[in-house]
């Protein structure tokens, strides 16, 4: 994994947080993180202000794809800057900000492609094919559009949506706009997973996140400072 190198969540306690998911040591999982090899590149876009969350979750997600990589900011002129590679961004699938017709989503697999208005597109398995990324906005709504309207190269990526059928395993730590919401790690497990058709990156990652959420739940009576008012997110969903 490739990042920027950002300050660290504060700390809620003497002891440094980790300097790879920026967690105090109560709430860090790392050490059950296997990272594993992918076709696909998974790049994550981080907005300066969810950095400091002790809910966020891009940090632990790019841990468990090799290559993966993460950027902390508000734009780059393109996405070849960010790999430090040449590449199309046309290749690549971004999870898609806007409205979309509920109704006329079906997939088999949970993805579906989408045009610029929202449609699904005909004939999906040419949407999806040959795909080399995904891309993951990580931050709340109006984070996340921030950050697509301040990097227009975006528009040219291919646009994706999830239809997951259960909700956000935060519950009732972090609220969700919609059913559908979720964490940026099962957005990116699922989008991951079910694109390279490897069901056991999306299980690994979503054990990570619910272990991260357990030690969360069970470091509240002792760190009272961890209670935090429930924030509406972004959700990578459906819209009607």
């Amino acid at each position: 994994m490739t990042t920027d190198i950002a300050a660290p969540a504060a700390p809620i306690e003497a002891e440094a947080p980790c300097p790879r998911c920026a967690k105090p040591p109560a709430l860090c999982v790392c050490d059950r993180v296997m990272p594993v090899a992918t076709k696909l590149t998974l790049v994550i876009l981080m907005h300066p202000q969810e950095q400091d969350k002790m809910l966020a979750t891009a940090r632990l997600a790019a841990q468990h794809v090799e290559g993966a990589v993460l950027k902390i900011g508000l734009s780059w002129p393109s996405l070849s800057k960010i790999l430090g590679r040449s590449v199309d961004p046309q290749r690549f699938a971004v999870l898609y900000l806007g409205s979309v017709d509920a109704q006329k989503l079906r997939s088999d697999t949970g993805v579906v492609a989408v045009d610029r208005k929202g449609v699904p597109e005909p004939d999906q398995r040419a949407a999806l094919r040959d795909i080399e990324g995904v891309i993951v906005l990580d931050g709340t709504w109006s984070q996340a559009k921030t950050l697509w309207w301040r990097n227009p190269w975006l528009l040219k990526c291919r646009r994706v949506v999830l239809t997951p059928k259960e909700p956000s395993r935060y519950g009732r730590l972090r609220r969700e706009p919609r059913r559908e919401g979720l964490s940026t790690i099962e957005a990116a497990a699922m989008l991951m997973a079910r694109l390279e058709r490897r069901p056991e990156i999306e299980t690994a990652m979503r054990t990570s996140f619910e272990a991260m959420l357990d030690a969360y739940r069970a470091a509240q009576p002792a760190m009272p400072e961890l209670a935090q008012k429930p924030r509406r997110r972004r959700t990578w969903r459906r819209k009607a």
